[in-house]
C-alpha cells in the first residue's frame, strides 16, 4: 500500500463514519521521510507534481549559516545534532530536519570576526579577555577604521564562550529532504540561553 495524505479515512466532526466510496489517487500520495544524515552529500532529485522538482538529500555535511546581529554568513561544516524539540529519536540517529539544534564549525566566523574587528576573541581559561590585535602594522586609515569598530562592538558572553570551544549552536532553517540544503542560523540572546536550558534538562 502506498503512503497518502488523504482525509477521508477519518470519523466527521460529529463521530460519524464515512463512507469509502474510492480508492486512493495520485494527487493524494506521500512520500517516504528523508531522514537526512551527516556525511559526504547525497542529493536525490525527485520529480513532483506539475513537473516541478524536490531535491531530498539523504546525506550533508556543510551549510549556510547566518550570524544575524553581525550579518555575516558563511558555509561551514554540520558537526553534531545536540537537541531536536519534536523527537528525541532524531537526535540518536543525527537527522537533520528543519529546527533541529546542531553545532558547527566556529573557524570560519572566528576568523571573520577578528579580522573585520581587529581583535582576538575565544580565549581558553577563567582570565579570558577579547584582545586588540598589534594595529602598527596597519596604515593610519585602517587603524582608524578598525578603532571606530572596535568602540561600538559587543560580544555576547556565551558566544565567547562558544568560540573558545571551536564549535557553535545553530538552528536549521532550511528543509534539507525538500530542499537538498542545510541553511540556518547561529542561536544568540534568549534563543541561545532557551536551548543551553532545554539540552541541561536532559
Amino acid at each position: 500500500m502506498g503512503i497518502t495524505r488523504e482525509g477521508r479515512h477519518k470519523r466527521r466532526e460529529t463521530g460519524g463514519r464515512r463512507a469509502k466510496f474510492r480508492k486512493k489517487r495520485k494527487f493524494e500520495l506521500g512520500r517516504p521521510p528523508a531522514m537526512t544524515k551527516i556525511g559526504e552529500p547525497r542529493i536525490h532529485e525527485v520529480r513532483c507534481r506539475g513537473g516541478n522538482k524536490k531535491f531530498r538529500a539523504l546525506r550533508l555535511d556543510s551549510g549556510n549559516f547566518s550570524w544575524g546581529t553581525e550579518v555575516c554568513t558563511r558555509k561551514v561544516r554540520v558537526l553534531d545534532v545536540t537537541y531536536n524539540a519534536s523527537n528525541n529519536e532524531l537526535v540518536r540517529t543525527k537527522t537533520l530536519v528543519k529546527n533541529a539544534i546542531v553545532l558547527i564549525d566556529a573557524h570560519p566566523f572566528k576568523t571573520w570576526y577578528e579580522a573585520h574587528y581587529g581583535v582576538t576573541i575565544g580565549h581558553k581559561g577563567a582570565d579570558a579577555k577579547v584582545e586588540s590585535i598589534d594595529l602598527s602594522t596597519k596604515s593610519p586609515k585602517v587603524q582608524a577604521k578598525l578603532k571606530a569598530r572596535q568602540a561600538n562592538r559587543t560580544l555576547e558572553h556565551a558566544l565567547d564562550h562558544q568560540f573558545a570551544s571551536g564549535r557553535l549552536l545553530a538552528k536549521i532553517t532550511s528543509r534539507p529532504g525538500q530542499t537538498g540544503r542545510c541553511d540556518g542560523m547561529i542561536l544568540e540572546g534568549p534563543e541561545l540561553a532557551f536551548y543551553q536550558k532545554q539540552m541541561a534538562k536532559k
